[in-house]
């Protein structure tokens, strides 16, 4: 299946300039070169072209189903020369029909000779073939069919990482959630590298169903030994991004600290995204302006990103909100002009979110609007603890009384029997 899926993921990088018109070209081996890094080196246009003309000799892969959408998608707007390269469609899809007959005669045979390990292994075969032809819904099917010829718990650990694998691409995050905890159900044999995949796994399923709390812990409890080893998936980067994100739109003071600055394996893949490491330490240390600008100077990235595009407007929207009260907090009154500058908006625009957060008894506090001064509602102490207090004595006094009235009953032998329905 690895093979396979470095075929598909080759694919999936060459797809926009796979789209091109073609004569014959020179192959050219994906390893060879860090794409990501490459690009990262250039920017504008000569970035879109430099990218377009390394997929041009990356045509490999077989899936045709994805190079025809992006050849569609291009429209004709790059010229003749990203036209759909028809005689290059035509010998893969002949060549993956040879394919698929054969698999289907040896999942035949081995159906007919009723040995179990051959038929989980062809069904498997057929889930990775489906899988790098973009045929994900046949693939989903096969690689649960393979859970009833599964002997080992390696083999059930696989069947999962491969349902889950193709959940995540088709959007079934249900059948994400059920399968990571179906792989987790015999943890004495996962090693750490399928853990941190699993852990992931669960993260992208909680973001998805906008759990951002339980997100963040999935990511935050990602060990460093997943690496660059569920780049299919996601990179270690994202883990930093999403982790960072979720905890803080979700996490108080206390856990933002314990469980995410003092995170010694999360600190390992925040170093691979500064900003995002520079943006959580100034939200702990209170240095909102600063934060602020980096969520701003991150949110083009984060809304081409195709599991956070949908989350960015919500997530900022917390993780303010979230700042807003932590500012307040302490004080007893707060001048809104000065506020409003360590945020960077207007007064009035801060004014509106404070009645929001109020209104929704996020902040107890009112607003003097004539002179622009926050004033905190803090509890009467004084007058909380002669309430309790006195609600302490009610409740003390009416036990005692129906405890004297059972020892009544009991000294004068008034027992109240249920009599028997004849």
């Amino acid at each position: 299946m690895d093979a396979e899926e470095d075929g598909l993921g080759a694919m999936v990088d060459a797809e926009p300039a796979a789209a091109n018109g073609g004569s014959s070209r020179p192959s050219v081996s994906s390893e060879q070169m860090d794409v990501e890094a490459y690009a990262g080196l250039y920017s504008g246009r000569t970035k879109i072209s430099r990218l377009l003309f390394v997929a041009e000799r990356y045509q490999e892969g077989e899936n045709t189903q994805m190079y025809r959408e992006v050849v569609q998608k291009i429209g004709g707007r790059l010229g003749s020369q990203y036209e759909m390269d028809q005689a290059w469609v035509d010998t893969v899809d002949r060549r993956a029909e040879l394919r698929k007959e054969k698999l289907e005669n040896e999942l035949n045979g081995y159906r007919t000779n009723l040995i179990k390990e051959s038929i989980r292994m062809g069904y498997n075969d057929f889930g990775d073939f489906y899988y790098a032809h973009g045929n994900l819904g046949e693939a989903f099917k096969n690689y649960v069919r393979t859970r009833d010829y599964c002997t080992t718990s390696k083999h059930i650990i696989q069947m999962c990482l491969n349902v889950i694998l193709v959940s995540i691409e088709l959007g079934q995050f249900m059948h994400v959630s059920n399968y990571v905890s179906k792989a987790e159900q015999p943890p004495d044999v996962l090693d750490s590298v399928t853990v941190a995949k699993l852990r992931c796994a669960a993260g992208l399923a909680f973001l998805e169903t906008k759990k951002y709390k339980l997100a963040a812990r999935k990511f935050l409890e990602t060990g460093p030994e997943l690496s660059n080893n569920y780049t299919e998936v996601i990179a270690p980067q994202d883990i930093a991004i999403y982790g960072g994100l979720c905890a803080l739109a979700s996490f108080d003071r206390a856990e933002l600290k314990n469980k995410v600055i003092d995170n010694i394996n999360f600190r390992n893949f925040l170093e691979l995204v500064p900003e995002v490491r520079e943006l959580i330490h100034d939200f702990y240390a209170s240095r909102y302006a600063s934060c602020l600008e980096y969520l701003e100077n991150l949110r083009g990235n984060l809304l081409l990103d195709i599991h956070l595009h949908d989350h960015v407007e919500t997530l900022y929207s917390d993780i303010r909100h979230r700042a807003i009260i932590q500012y307040t907090h302490p004080f007893i009154s707060v001048d809104l002009n000065i506020m409003a500058g360590a945020f960077k908006t207007s007064v009035s625009g801060l004014e509106k979110e404070l009645e929001a957060l109020i209104t929704e008894n996020q902040i107890q506090a009112r607003i003097d609007s004539h002179n622009k001064i926050l004033y905190a509602r803090h509890a009467d102490q004084r007058n909380a603890t002669f309430q309790r207090v006195l609600q302490t004595g009610i409740e003390f006094d009416r036990d005692v009384r129906s405890m004297l009235l059972r020892t009544s009953l009991l000294k004068h032998e008034h027992n109240l029997r249920a009599t028997r329905k004849l």
